[in-house]
Parts: C-alpha cells; sequence; structure tokens
C-alpha cells in the first residue's frame, strides 16, 4: 500500500512539475546587431540565460523592431530611449527598466573624402533611418552645420543598407552606427560629426510592454535577463579578450575588431542604472524630458507623452553593500 502512494506522489510531482514547464513562458525580446546589446548575446553564450527563459528575435534594424513590438511579436526590445518615446506617442504602454548604454560618440555622420566640413553637407544626399535616434543625430549636424533640412538630399536607409548604399555611390553622407560604421570607414569614409556633441541625447535601454506584468512567469523572466546582464557586463570588464571571442560572430567580424566597436559608449552597471532609474525624480527622467521636448519640436513626435511612469526601476537586482 505504502509503495502504492509512493509511485502515486511521484508520479503527481512529476506532473506539477511538467505543468510548471509548459507555463514558464518565454519573454521574448528583439535586439539588433550593436555593441551595446551585445551584454546579452555574451550572457547566452556562457549559459547566464536558459533560451527557453529568455528568447531574442533578431531583427535587422530598428524599424523591425518598432513593429515587433506593434504587432505583439516580440515582449520588450533593446532600442534607443526616443524610440521608446515614439512607441508612447503611438499610444503603445511601455516602460524603460534598464539603461543598456549611454552614446558618447558612438553615432556618427560618415561622409565620403571629398567632404572636408560640415557646410560641404550642403546639397549632398545624406542617407538616415527613417526612426528618431537618425532624426536626432540629423537634426544635431544640421544644426551644427547651421543648415536646414531642404538644404540637404534625403535619402531613407535602414542601418542594414548602408553599407551597399555606399559602395554603390548612392549617397553621399550616412548616418550610421556600429558595427557599420568601422565597415564604412574602412570603405574609405570619413567621421564629420558624432553623438559626443549632443551627450546624454542617444542612450539605448531595455523596453517593456506593460502588458506582461500581468503575466508572472514572464515577470520572473524578465528580471533573470536583467540580472544576466550585469553578470555578463562583469565578466566582461573582466575578461575582456575571452568576452571578444564570444562577441565576434555576433557583430560579424573577427575578434580582434570588437574593442573598438565599443568606442565612444558608456556602459552602465547597476549601480549606475539605479542611479539613472529609481528614486523620486530619477535623473534618466530629466533627459527623456528634454528629448522629449526636443522631439516635439521638430514633429517627430505628435503630441506631448505623458511620462509619469515611464521609468521602473523594480526589475533591477538587488544592490549589495
Amino acid at each position: 500500500m505504502r509503495r502504492k502512494i509512493g509511485i502515486i506522489l511521484i508520479l503527481i510531482s512529476l506532473l506539477l512539475l511538467g505543468c510548471k514547464q509548459s507555463n514558464d513562458t518565454p519573454i521574448r525580446v528583439a535586439t539588433i546587431a550593436w555593441p551595446g546589446y551585445e551584454t546579452i548575446h555574451l550572457a547566452m553564450s556562457l549559459n547566464y540565460i536558459n533560451p527557453n527563459q529568455v528568447r531574442l528575435v533578431e531583427q535587422a534594424n530598428q524599424t523591425q523592431t518598432f513593429q515587433a513590438l506593434r504587432s505583439g511579436t516580440v515582449d520588450a526590445a533593446f532600442t534607443t530611449l526616443d524610440m521608446a518615446l515614439t512607441l508612447l506617442d503611438e499610444k503603445l504602454d511601455v516602460q524603460v527598466v534598464l539603461v543598456m548604454d549611454i552614446s558618447s560618440g558612438a553615432d556618427v555622420v560618415v561622409v565620403r573624402p571629398e567632404i572636408t566640413t560640415l557646410k560641404d553637407i550642403k546639397g549632398k544626399r545624406v542617407g538616415v533611418e527613417t526612426v528618431a535616434v537618425g532624426a536626432v543625430m540629423l537634426d544635431a549636424m544640421l544644426t551644427a552645420a547651421k543648415l536646414q533640412a531642404s538644404d540637404v538630399k534625403l535619402v531613407s536607409l535602414s542601418v542594414n543598407e548602408h553599407l551597399s548604399a555606399y559602395r554603390d555611390k548612392k549617397v553621399d553622407a550616412i548616418v550610421t552606427f556600429e558595427p557599420v560604421r568601422s565597415k564604412l570607414l574602412g570603405l574609405g569614409a570619413k567621421i564629420i560629426f558624432d553623438s559626443s556633441s549632443i551627450p546624454g541625447r542617444i542612450v539605448d535601454v531595455l523596453v517593456i510592454k506593460k502588458d506582461i506584468l500581468e503575466d508572472i512567469n514572464k515577470i520572473q523572466n524578465l528580471k533573470l535577463l536583467i540580472e544576466s546582464h550585469f553578470k555578463a557586463l562583469d565578466y566582461f570588464k573582466n575578461n575582456p579578450e575571452e568576452s571578444y571571442l564570444f562577441l565576434a560572430p555576433f557583430l560579424g567580424i573577427n575578434p580582434d575588431q570588437v574593442a573598438l566597436q565599443f568606442t565612444g559608449i558608456s556602459l552602465p552597471d547597476l549601480q549606475e542604472n539605479y542611479k539613472l532609474l529609481s528614486g523620486d525624480s530619477p535623473k534618466l527622467l530629466d533627459s527623456t524630458k528634454e528629448l522629449a521636448d526636443l522631439m516635439l519640436r521638430h514633429h517627430l513626435l505628435q503630441s506631448t507623452v505623458i511620462l509619469d511612469s515611464i521609468i521602473e526601476s523594480k526589475f533591477l537586482p538587488t544592490q549589495t553593500k
């Protein structure tokens, strides 16, 4: 009798375990090839993340990321802060839960060698992706050159088209970023303007759709994702050479080229993330408001967006003393 009861208990335990696994819904996260996001690929390579809990959905560009969020194909995305504002403007309820990186020279405008000054951009064909970060960089470059948008010929290009457009001489200048930046420089292009001129304006973040907060499993997997990011970031800082070997395939370059990809990028650690995201008046909220005002002035937003709940720090790992 006891043996039968024992067998029944084992079967019940296995059944419950199977149910638990089937309900462990993975969080689907959109990402593109960008150095500031690569800690997640590093975390995957180091087995910090179970692919059954976090599923990365590779996108070719930020336009595809935007569409994936809107269509519900993904629950979250690594994207730019201005994209988060655009999503809010489109009535998609999202929150910023993690700061991945801050651009301080990594986003650039590259030009053909014959262009020597910003004013030489006048009348030229400028390739730019039709997302807010491209518009922000373009606006800053034109402002520095004392030009208007009507003074250049804009060519809409997604980031995966930048190399071919330059090779085929379809454009004279391109608003771009790594890993494409280095490849364009290898073709003879040169940098004429970069994001160090607009500090704090281009920030990469992890954005979640708030409707996932109704799914306990996805919340747990979100926390795992964020915790694994910081774990991988520590590994990256302490073991750079080994990290380059893991990251090179994802960036499509050789390991000895990886370090260059992180030029002009700041990668905030856990303590810095708390400073940026937590408190009654998070530090990131001030720059978010400034960015929203700029985007509204330049018609990159259709209306004023409500920022009361855009920033959330509760998913960050507990700080250790």
